[in-house]
């Protein structure tokens, strides 16, 4: 006798309904709020002229890393612009840095609160589990239900597929902190706010920034994904070129993101270095 198979999916399209029917409006405010939020950073980074962003990209790499990441930095912008590549890489960017400021605005307080007690932690480190190794076309699925085709399913794809570095990273390094430190704020009557704020979080930084790093990896690494549901950018060129087989261009576009992720990557990184 066969034992019957347990209707797992059904229950989750139902639950998927559910809050469709009751939480549309809450999903029409994040959807507004959201594309605001793309739009705004879009038309900031093509307010200007190509020439004079990558001059202010690459000052600003000099001013970090020095003149071989500047050289990059001109080089590797110069050669996206010069490849017609420049509007869909600036789209691509303003969904990747949405992705990544909502993921970390969430992400650091949900570490530090998972650091503060150790019930939120055990709690959130199975979800966290999930998100990780759920494949990332699955949350395609559900983003596109609650909020339909376009940029923001793809953003609210990027930030679930990208988020647990930062909490995971955010609650390490607040836990590293040693123990005696945090003893002697106490023993010199800090209040919480001020063992966090002057103490825990100051030591714990360069982990909490390497979280930040890998989410903002990660939020790239969703660029042609999330163009499979309609988010614009160097990612659908990407998707063309697969469908349509046309391996110079797809080479092109991945050229393009590989340079806004080594470039996104060496500021990070050596940001964090100098704090």
């Amino acid at each position: 006798m066969s034992i019957p198979k347990i209707p797992l999916g059904h229950w989750v399209e139902a639950f998927e309904d559910w809050l469709t029917d009751h939480l549309g409006s809450v999903f029409n405010f994040i959807r507004s709020i959201i594309g605001s939020m793309v739009e705004g950073i879009e038309t900031g980074l093509l307010a200007a002229p190509a020439i004079v962003l990558i001059l202010l990209i690459a000052a600003l790499a000099y001013r970090i890393g020095k003149w071989r990441m500047a050289l990059f930095a001109f080089i590797g912008l110069m050669l996206i612009d010069n490849l017609g590549l420049w509007e869909p890489s600036m789209q691509a960017l303003s969904l990747v840095l949405t992705a990544a400021i909502l993921s970390v605005a969430a992400g650091v307080p949900i570490g530090i609160l998972c650091a503060r007690k150790n019930g939120v932690q055990n709690t959130v480190t199975p979800v966290l589990d999930f998100m990780q190794t759920m494949p990332a076309f699955v949350y395609l699925l559900p983003a596109v239900s609650f909020f339909s085709l376009g940029v923001v399913p793809g953003v609210i794809a990027s930030i679930i597929f990208a988020i647990p570095p930062t909490i995971r990273l955010t609650n390490l390094g607040i836990r590293q902190v040693p123990a005696e430190l945090v003893e002697a704020a106490d023993a010199f009557g800090s209040t919480p706010n001020q063992k966090l704020f002057k103490l825990q979080l100051p030591l714990a930084m360069p982990t909490i920034m390497a979280g930040i790093n890998q989410t903002i990896m990660l939020s790239l690494s969703m660029v042609v994904i999330s163009s499979m549901i309609g988010a614009q950018g160097v990612g659908a060129l990407v998707y063309r070129a697969v469908t349509q087989a046309k391996t110079g261009v797809g080479f092109e576009a991945g050229i393009a993101i590989v340079i806004m992720a080594i470039l996104l990557d060496r500021l990070t990184q050596n940001a964090f270095k100098k704090k």
